[in-house]
């Protein structure tokens, strides 16, 4: 039984070679629902959760909110992806994730869990330096930064009636750390989540007159990973932490 034909751009899988892919792909999916199966009837909290979530909060809001779950699950062991791109929980990428959207995937169970708010912050040097804006129309007149890589921050720049072209950044990073670690060397304004923003002793909050977004929190997982004890019982607990800090 041949898998692979030769053809002139290469190698290209047989029907048969096809057909055998299908059942290993089946075959895969089969043990990994077995395994789900499993872990849901144990009554131990234990064994490994995969969370993604972004990479700004993974560093602001995740590091309290997973110690705590340590020191009351210690026989857990938590993977975390920060990553701003969209894995996809269909293929297995991660077990929970947080999103600041709301997913589509019909497959997915998804649930609301909080907000957070994000304002403009600069350094106090900065301002002392360059003045504060009284309003969204003197931003064009400093240094912004940030991306618009990220939807969110094309969501942030839109519900603030600014354009959302490249050009508003004077200066373009999208690791969402190093963006906030140019702002507090005095670079100039960048966007961050308030609470994060206002436990900086060296930033300020910059026109509290202005408009605040708030972002939606999601959490999602494939409805079969919840028939793992261990999986539900991190995503109720992400669920009831987030809440907790929204309503802070």
């Amino acid at each position: 039984m041949r898998l692979f034909d030769r053809t002139s751009s290469g190698l290209e899988l047989t029907e048969a070679g096809l057909d055998l892919l299908s059942h290993a792909d089946a075959m895969s999916q089969a043990a990994n629902d077995f395994k789900l199966a499993a872990s849901g009837r144990s009554d131990r909290i234990s064994g490994s959760v995969c969370i993604t979530a972004s990479m700004a909060f993974s560093s602001q809001f995740l590091p309290s909110i997973l110690t705590k779950l340590r020191d009351q699950e210690p026989d857990l062991e938590i993977e975390l992806i920060a990553s701003d791109e969209s894995g996809n929980l269909l293929l297995r990428e991660a077990d929970i994730a947080v999103r600041m959207f709301q997913p589509t995937q019909p497959d997915l169970i998804a649930r609301k869990v909080g907000c957070v708010e994000m304002g403009a912050f600069a350094s106090t040097e900065y301002l002392q330096r360059f003045g504060t804006p009284r309003d969204l129309s003197e931003l064009k007149d400093h240094v912004v930064i940030g991306t618009l890589k990220r939807d969110y921050s094309r969501q942030v720049l839109s519900e603030l009636g600014l354009e959302t072209n490249s050009s508003f950044f004077k200066l373009r990073c999208d690791d969402p750390n190093v963006a906030w670690q140019m702002v507090l060397a005095g670079y100039g304004f960048g966007f961050t989540h308030i609470d994060y923003g206002l436990r900086e002793p060296f930033v300020q909050r910059v026109g509290e007159n202005l408009p605040t977004i708030s972002l939606p929190v999601w959490l999602t997982s494939h409805a079969q990973l919840r028939e793992s004890k261990s999986i539900r019982r991190v995503f109720n607990f992400l669920a009831s932490e987030i809440t907790s800090i929204s309503n802070q």
